[in-house]
């Protein structure tokens, strides 16, 4: 089997320049999504924060690379590769499984690391306090499909495509085998604040599921509510772009 690399230049990808010891943002994809998804963010946010966009094994240049088999496994990797970072400012940002691998590298900067995130922000997904028994993955090609079609993230004609579909739904499979065997282990709270996102019509994340992310840290908190369901993102990217700068803006002074 292949090896999974460890370097960052096989991790992290730049899409813009940004200006010497801007801050980083971290952004870690949702399901069988690759670095590219963050593209128009890195470029409504540069030059003033340095915008890195995480590339996960076993898509795109990296298909060949065995998928996640769990997101802790996942989340020690990135933490390797976070860890021989520079010390620069940081913030991580994920959207959907990402939101919980944004955590779970934070709880191990803060255990573990001497740089420490300024901060961390969530998005379409459901605290790690509230679980919920799901099996996207146990299901036959057909059935996957139609959970991305009713996530609606997915261009549609991508579905009449045979072939793509054939190479991505392994990877989305595997994505989705390790975010539904994820289970939340209690213990220290998260010092850094956390911003969470979501979106209002989302089947995957309650108002009060979302509210829960509270519960694991003891930083300030904050929530946002956007029209629109599990990618509301897409429709909404200048107003997701305002509330991350607001979020980062509001590390920054928690900071000092």
């Amino acid at each position: 089997m292949t090896s999974v690399s460890s370097t960052q230049e096989t991790w992290l990808r730049r899409f813009q320049k940004a200006t010497p010891g801007a801050l980083t943002l971290v952004c870690l994809p949702h399901a069988g999504g690759s670095a590219p998804y963050f593209l128009p963010l890195a470029r409504a946010l540069a030059p003033a924060v340095d915008v890195v966009s995480v590339q996960y094994p076993g898509r795109q240049d990296r298909r060949r690379e065995p998928a996640p088999e769990s997101l802790d496994i996942l989340a020690d990797q990135l933490f390797d590769v976070l860890d021989a970072k520079p010390g620069t400012p940081l913030v991580l940002f994920g959207h959907s499984m990402g939101a919980i691998l944004a955590y779970e590298v934070a709880r191990r900067m803060e255990r573990e690391a001497d740089d420490v995130p300024l901060g961390v922000i969530v998005s379409g997904r459901r605290s790690p306090s509230r679980h919920r028994d799901e099996s996207v993955h146990r299901r036959d090609d057909k059935g996957i499909i139609a959970e991305m079609q009713e996530l609606s993230g997915t261009d549609p004609g991508i579905f009449a495509d045979e072939e793509l579909m054939q190479l991505v739904l392994p990877t989305l499979r595997a994505d989705y085998r390790a975010v539904e065997t994820y289970r939340h282990r209690s213990g220290t709270p998260l010092r850094a604040p956390v911003s969470v996102l979501t979106g209002a019509s989302d089947p995957r994340v309650t108002e009060e599921e979302a509210r829960a992310w509270e519960e694991v840290t003891t930083g300030a908190f904050s929530l946002r509510i956007f029209p629109g369901g599990h990618f509301y993102l897409n429709s909404k990217q200048q107003e997701v772009t305002a509330a991350i700068k607001e979020s980062i803006a509001a590390f920054k002074s928690a900071a000092g």
